[in-house]
């Protein structure tokens, strides 16, 4: 049986000019300078997501504000995406569903191992119960974030 290994290639657009075809190999290396970049465009796909679960009233974000006219479903900075919402089955069913429709979509794995899972103002037990559905750990206020 022969083995048949194929290199994907790309150009980049310099000037609105395209530059020769190069080689592309999978994945950048940590820390590459292009890997910010990257993952804007695919989380953009995520935050889409996310704006169509608000918009057509399947996921509730966090309201803040006076009279609580400001709706957060979700921030992201670098590689890390908080997700806020209020406290509901709803809610987190939604959550869960968006974060593996992504994946599929995206090829990227959300790290459940890594991820937590912050009340407030919901039970401890409420709490363990959805960590469950997640696959996820549970956390308390006050959390670090970014060391």
């Amino acid at each position: 049986m022969r083995e048949c290994v194929t290199t994907a290639s790309t150009s980049v657009l310099v000037n609105g000019s395209p530059t020769a075809e190069f080689p592309l190999p999978r994945g950048l290396r940590q820390g590459d300078p292009l890997s910010p970049f990257l993952f804007l465009l695919v989380v953009e796909g995520f935050h889409v997501m996310m704006d169509a679960l608000v918009t057509n009233n399947i996921f509730s974000g966090y309201k803040v504000g006076p009279e609580r006219s400001l709706s957060i479903s979700h921030l992201q900075f670098a590689d890390d995406t908080l997700i806020l919402g209020e406290k509901s089955w709803a809610n987190l069913r939604a959550m869960r569903a968006v974060l593996h429709l992504f994946a599929a979509m995206s090829g990227l794995q959300v790290n459940f191992h890594k991820s937590k899972l912050v009340g407030v103002n919901a039970t401890q037990t409420w709490l363990l119960e959805a960590a469950v559905v997640l696959n996820c750990k549970v956390d308390s206020l006050p959390i670090f974030y970014l060391g």
